[in-house]
């Protein structure tokens, strides 16, 4: 079969890979129609989250399924299913709890309490490195998907790929930013990053009855975006002082909820890539500081933007002052996917108005290439296999 597959640091090449097999009688094998390409898998490409040995990418997906394990009795050929970017066993402490990305059982290979930088990590995520499971992802003609009783939700034949895709992964994140703030209606959101986990936050945050969403990004053609799919307020941060305006909107206070949307690996000049260097660290944490200035006291800042290190002068003493509540991880996906499949279906929101480019599978290599340097307007790549 086709897939996508990383051999070392920006090289991604579309090659002839071995057809996935059933392992195990909870597997199913999906023949995947829809794919798309994440901020996340671009940590890869960089180098930024590291990974040795090839890997088919990609953990948005979903497809018809083509062949079922023994054990399977919820699904059967022919089912046209979305696959959560966890893995999840569904039977350990943390499936039962409602903790999914914390799954005891899934990343056999990496898996531990620490949580640390080479180690110890969480659930095992589709196409995310040996970190995290070493699983092949779905940037693929067919995939294998463990633990299939658990995960993979049935969705309405009436409603087309694009419309149903982003329920993988971008949307229940997106929410997940916003639902963690609890809000009671009437907030005030920034959404730092117009990629496209920061839209789909602000979608989220007017479903959560946002009374003012404000978007921040550096780049012109994602705010107009934004603007243009999510009626939200815009600013760019090369253009004016975020902190400072965002309190002039809110009455001095600064926003109710900031949602950091773009970790570790924001638009960064020379003197951050420099301390970066000297510190240590992957990337900056610039983003994140400038949520923590623009809450207000009290406020609650969510964190869905990846962050790979340690960073000094984290500043503790701001969040202690200000007493933010900080909510941050991967997104618990089955906490929400079945609220947000009906959501879709009932078009309470629409997800594939974020699509800039879709191409075929094996034009991957030049997707990514697009996305990555930011060409040709590009905020969301959705692939055919």
């Amino acid at each position: 079969m086709k897939a996508a597959v990383f051999h070392k640091p920006g090289d991604i090449s579309v090659d002839n890979v071995p057809d996935p097999q059933i392992l195990d009688p909870r597997d199913i094998i999906l023949k995947v129609t829809s794919t798309a390409i994440c901020g996340s898998d671009l940590h890869i490409l960089s180098g930024a989250v590291p990974q040795k040995d090839d890997l088919v990418m990609g953990h948005e997906f979903m497809g018809i399924v083509e062949e079922t394990g023994s054990a399977i009795t919820n699904l059967k050929k022919g089912d046209r299913v979305v696959v959560p970017f966890p893995i999840a066993c569904g039977k350990c402490f943390f499936c039962t709890h409602e903790a999914s990305p914390a799954c005891e059982n899934s990343n056999y290979k990496n898996y531990g309490p620490g949580g640390n930088l080479l180690n110890e990590k969480g659930a095992a995520l589709f196409g995310y490195t040996d970190l995290y499971g070493g699983y092949s992802g779905g940037q693929a003609q067919y995939v294998r998907v463990p633990y299939a009783d658990v995960s993979p939700r049935i969705v309405p034949d009436n409603m087309t790929d694009e419309q149903v895709l982003f329920l993988t992964d971008i949307f229940p994140t997106g929410w997940s930013a916003i639902d963690w703030a609890q809000m009671k209606g009437g907030e005030v959101v920034a959404v730092f990053g117009c990629g496209p986990v920061g839209l789909m936050a602000q979608k989220a945050a007017w479903l959560h009855g946002a009374s003012r969403v404000i978007a921040i990004d550096p780049l012109d053609y994602r705010l107009e975006k934004a603007k243009k799919v999510n009626n939200v307020d815009t600013l760019n941060p090369n253009k004016v002082d975020v902190v400072e305006v965002i309190r002039q909107m809110t009455g001095g206070r600064g926003a109710d909820v900031c949602v950091d949307a773009v970790g570790f690996e924001p638009e960064r000049n020379l003197i951050d890539k420099a301390k970066a260097t000297i510190h240590l660290e992957k990337g900056s944490m610039k983003v994140l500081d400038m949520c923590f200035e623009a809450v207000r006291r009290m406020g609650t800042v969510s964190i869905v933007g990846v962050y790979g290190s340690p960073y000094d002068n984290f500043p503790l003493f701001r969040i202690f002052d200000k007493g933010i509540t900080i909510k941050q991880g991967q997104a618990p996906v089955l906490n929400y996917i079945d609220h947000l499949i009906d959501l879709v279906r009932d078009e309470k929101v629409v997800l594939d108005d974020i699509i800039t480019h879709s191409m075929p599978l094996e034009d991957a290599a030049l997707g990514y290439k697009i996305f990555d340097e930011k060409q040709d307007d590009c905020v969301k790549v959705v692939l055919k296999p």
